[in-house]
């Protein structure tokens, strides 16, 4: 005879899960303004832990070193929250995916780079800053750039396989293109130091990509 199911025993696990979780939530934003008031060098896995109401321990458990998570927290940035859900699957990706017309689609993908920009752009730049000087950090910034690239080769070949590229672009220079113009080098100059908006940005990152490749 099979037992009964424990309903207290199922309501301490779920409680567990959201208080875990939480947990990495507040963990995730005291270092995303630590590293952003402080840069990499100075932030510590303590005084993030302090910000965040939990232990020096859960913090190494949940993340595994201060590399790690600054790359959570880059994560966490891109896709605008924790949710278990893959870039690809996100619902702005798809809308750019399902773009028929391929000078809109390009349009779409600037305003998205306008969008996220302001959220990604400073955690890159510390630990971009961070890994002349620190191998954690470098291999955060190897990390970072090669998912990038990954994702951009990626939307090279849609637009090749649409033919959407103009004739004589090569699918290698498409993906060196929009490498180029959503990287936040390119983000930096114009909305840190010049000034810009990140919607302004997007919207020329969106016309830029268009000369260059329709």
């Amino acid at each position: 005879m099979p037992h009964p199911v424990n309903p207290r025993r199922a309501y301490d696990s779920t409680r567990r899960r959201e208080q875990a979780r939480a947990t990495r939530a507040r963990v995730i934003a005291a270092a995303n303004e630590a590293f952003a008031q402080h840069g990499y060098a100075a932030t510590t896995m303590p005084s993030i832990a302090a910000a965040a109401d939990t232990s020096v321990e859960t913090v190494y458990k949940s993340f595994g070193n201060k590399a790690a998570l600054a790359k959570a927290v880059f994560d966490v940035a891109v896709a605008g929250d924790d949710d278990p859900v893959p870039i690809m699957m996100r619902p702005a990706i798809l809308a750019i995916k399902a773009e028929p017309d391929p000078r809109r689609k390009l349009e779409r993908f600037g305003v998205h780079v306008g969008e996220i920009s302001g959220r990604i752009g400073p955690i890159m730049l510390v630990v971009r800053d961070a890994a002349s000087t620190d191998s954690g950090a470098a291999d955060i910034w190897a990390t970072m750039q090669a998912e990038r690239l990954t994702g951009m080769t990626m939307f090279a070949e849609e637009l090749a396989g649409d033919k959407s590229l103009r004739r004589g672009v090569s699918v290698d220079e498409a993906r060196d293109v929009l490498w180029t113009h959503n990287s936040v080098e390119l983000w930096d100059l114009l909305v840190r130091q010049r000034g810009w908006t990140n919607a302004r940005f997007g919207r020329w990152v969106g016309r830029q990509l268009i000369a260059a490749l329709m």
